[in-house]
């Protein structure tokens, strides 16, 4: 056995991959003319976007459709934030939600991962979508903010339909986006007017979960509003939700394609980080960043001027021959492993060390329980709409039993 895994079979991601290889290969830095933005495809090139939010702003007001329902949620949310703003916001949510919270789900994620493969102990069959990679980081998010188990089903709901992807296309087409705005609107209403209850509901007896320490929060004497608190759980909902949804998907399809992965994984589990790793720099759930220039600016000997679009595309990033040893090798065994998915700088994501634990305990536990996974008829694999998210919609398996 060796570290390169190389044997492949094709799947529909396929496409996907052979685009990011033509962006790739158009060079470091050019402009799209259909898009009208600007593409950054290079390892160093999207790092120096994601590095200095001050000549790359994540605040798109005034060139993206406005939205009433939206411009509530974005009060929490500093994904679409600048400094001192975001500084100030992430702070303040970075004493409820620390590193040693997060380690404290373990137990419990372990035990939401065995109850839910419990319920199709019988079936030799089943789509692990629907019985694990949705429900697993939903039912956790949901404890976490101390949501009743009846309304469980109804979080699923409303980020299904978030990240439906209907009518956008590649193209970024702003008239279609407005579109799809619109059509998620009620969504959106629902979640905001729902959280905004739940926040007001432990305002007045608060407890001692995420909500609770959200509403403690303090910093030079500045608290959260219940507002930016909707925000915020609405980030952690959705972007914490179908992030890692999409991470296992995107393990088991990427373990059915090189199953000389998968046999080494089975036989040193003890590499299964490593190979997470690997799998988030193959398949990024969100593969591209947009940014807004706030100054003319030069990157790979190009002038980009102010105000305009800037694609920071990590999945050409994660291909760079130039940071990665055989970038187009899917080696589970690569380490150290600088891939972008999970971004870069003030705007690394919030919620990669839950993604990454639920990852890891639920693939473990696929492993230890299952002989063998694969899935028996790849055109039975429904996938998310790329533009919106490299992900599994439905994915059907078969199992054997140890």
């Amino acid at each position: 056995m060796t570290s390169k895994q190389v044997s492949r079979a094709p799947f529909a991601f396929d496409a996907l991959l052979d685009r990011w290889s033509t962006r790739r290969e158009a060079g470091p830095v050019r402009y799209d003319e259909d898009q009208k933005l600007w593409q950054v495809a290079d390892h160093r090139g999207v790092t120096a976007v994601l590095a200095d939010p001050a000549t790359y702003s994540s605040d798109f007001s005034g060139l993206v459709p406005t939205q009433e329902d939206f411009e509530a949620f974005r009060r929490g949310n500093f994904v679409g934030m600048d400094p001192p703003a975001h500084r100030t916001l992430r702070t303040l949510v970075s004493q409820a939600f620390t590193p040693r919270v997060v380690a404290g789900l373990e137990p419990r994620i372990e035990a939401i991962t065995r109850e839910l493969l419990d319920a199709v102990a019988d079936h030799d069959r089943f789509d692990l979508a629907d019985a694990l990679a949705y429900p697993l980081p939903i039912i956790v998010i949901a404890e976490l903010m101390g949501v009743p188990v009846s309304d469980r089903g109804m979080f699923q709901d409303w980020a299904t339909t978030l990240f439906a992807g209907d009518g956008i296309g590649e193209s970024l087409d702003m008239a279609d986006v407005e579109q799809a705005l619109d059509s998620i609107a009620p969504t959106v209403r629902e979640m905001n007017g729902y959280f905004l209850d739940h926040i007001r509901q432990q305002r007045k007896d608060p407890g001692d979960g995420l909500i609770g320490r959200l509403l403690a929060a303090e910093v030079d004497g500045t608290r959260l509003a219940d507002e930016e608190i909707v925000g915020f759980v609405a980030l952690l909902l959705v972007a914490g939700h179908i992030t890692t949804t999409a991470l296992l998907g995107n393990a088991v399809v990427t373990f059915d394609q090189y199953p000389e992965a998968a046999a080494l994984l089975r036989a040193e589990p003890g590499r299964l980080p490593d190979a997470i790793e690997e799998v988030l720099r193959w398949l990024p759930p969100f593969p591209e960043l947009g940014r807004r220039t706030t100054r003319d600016v030069e990157l790979a000997g190009r002038t980009i001027p102010a105000n305009s679009v800037v694609m920071a595309n990590l999945a050409t990033a994660n291909r760079d021959a130039g940071r990665f040893a055989d970038p187009d090798v899917f080696d589970v065994t690569r380490s150290p492993n600088p891939h972008l998915t999970f971004g870069h700088g003030i705007h690394f994501c919030f919620g990669a060390p839950l993604a990454r634990l639920e990852a890891r305990i639920a693939l473990r536990q696929l492993m230890d329980r299952f002989s063998a996974l694969a899935i028996p008829c790849r055109d039975e694999v429904e996938l998310q709409n790329p533009a919106v998210i490299v992900s599994v919609r439905r994915l059907p398996v078969e199992v054997q039993r140890r």
